[in-house]
């Protein structure tokens, strides 16, 4: 009886974050053996941070860590690292001297066109074999996940 009790509790542990994680690290993996093949010199956290650059150019750093959802240490390394390599650069608004604005250089040589080509490739494998309705599907429950995990971490 009991062996029975302790196979149905087993059936219903889910794997959803266990499976998420497992997704995000083969998929860092493969995306930065991808960047690398067409000889981007950004690994995928500083490909994360000019993707939202080149969404919303000039925001708050603190900002900028929200929509990364990189830590303020994490973010201020790949920061340098990216400024160092010319992609972007600090700046203080003349207008609130407290507040550094993160802006991009303008000359990327051709990478946003090389990222989103590589993102293109990317989506090609996560979604082979998906309908448009599955993908919707699957991304709005990512999307009520990450909504959850956000209030949750607030508390």
């Amino acid at each position: 009886m009991s062996q029975n009790l302790e196979e149905s509790s087993m059936r219903t542990i889910r794997q959803g974050g266990f499976l998420t994680a497992k997704i995000h690290q083969l998929s860092g993996r493969f995306l930065g053996g991808l960047l690398r093949e067409h000889r981007l010199d950004i690994n995928p956290a500083q490909g994360r941070i000019l993707f939202v650059l080149w969404q919303h150019d000039r925001i708050p750093i603190h900002e900028l860590a929200e929509r990364t959802r990189l830590s303020k240490s994490t973010l201020s390394l790949m920061l340098d690292r990216l400024e160092a390599a010319g992609h972007l650069t600090r700046v203080r608004p003349e207008t609130d001297r407290r507040t550094m604005l993160i802006k991009l250089t303008g000359d990327d040589g051709g990478l946003r066109r090389k990222y989103f080509e590589i993102s293109e490739e990317m989506d090609k494998i996560y979604y082979n074999g998906f309908t448009s309705d599955e993908i919707d599907d699957y991304e709005g429950y990512l999307r009520r996940i990450l909504d959850n995990l956000t209030r949750a971490s607030q508390t």
